[in-house]
């Protein structure tokens, strides 16, 4: 992280001086400033001065460096926790299924998302409640 905050500091010194120099030749060349072109070069460092100061506040608040930081760090450090999926669940198709009848109501007519809207609910609900019930309740 902390390179992300220096590269991004560096990037966004670089576009300030940039976007000067860019303005400053616009208004020798034409007389006129290049609004255009003069904003978005100087709104890029004005974003990457926001991201490195974000990632700045970050990394104070995480406690610590993280694992791709340090150089004794293995791979197996940076792993997140993926979370629990349901490998035989048939809900998600469910869901997906009214998902795409609904959008296409939005495309068609809005008549057809209504068909769509209930089987969403229902892939909802019954994903959500899968393992309250039957075979695989807990």
């Amino acid at each position: 992280m902390k390179t992300n905050i220096v590269v991004l500091s560096i990037l966004a010194i670089y576009f300030g001086l940039l976007a000067t120099v860019y303005t400053v030749w616009s208004l020798i060349a034409d007389g006129a400033i290049e609004w255009t072109g003069s904003l978005a070069i100087a709104l890029s460092g004005v974003l990457s001065l926001l991201i490195a100061f974000f990632l700045q506040i970050q990394f104070k608040n995480q406690g610590g460096e993280l694992p791709e930081d340090r150089l004794e760090a293995n791979i197996d450090d940076g792993d997140a926790e993926l979370g629990f999926f349901s490998p035989w669940s048939w809900w998600p198709v469910t869901l997906a299924a009214g998902a795409a009848i609904a959008f296409a109501g939005l495309a068609v007519g809005f008549w057809v998302a209504l068909y769509g809207l209930p089987l969403v609910l229902i892939g909802l609900v019954g994903w959500s409640y899968e393992y309250y019930r039957g075979y695989f309740a807990r």
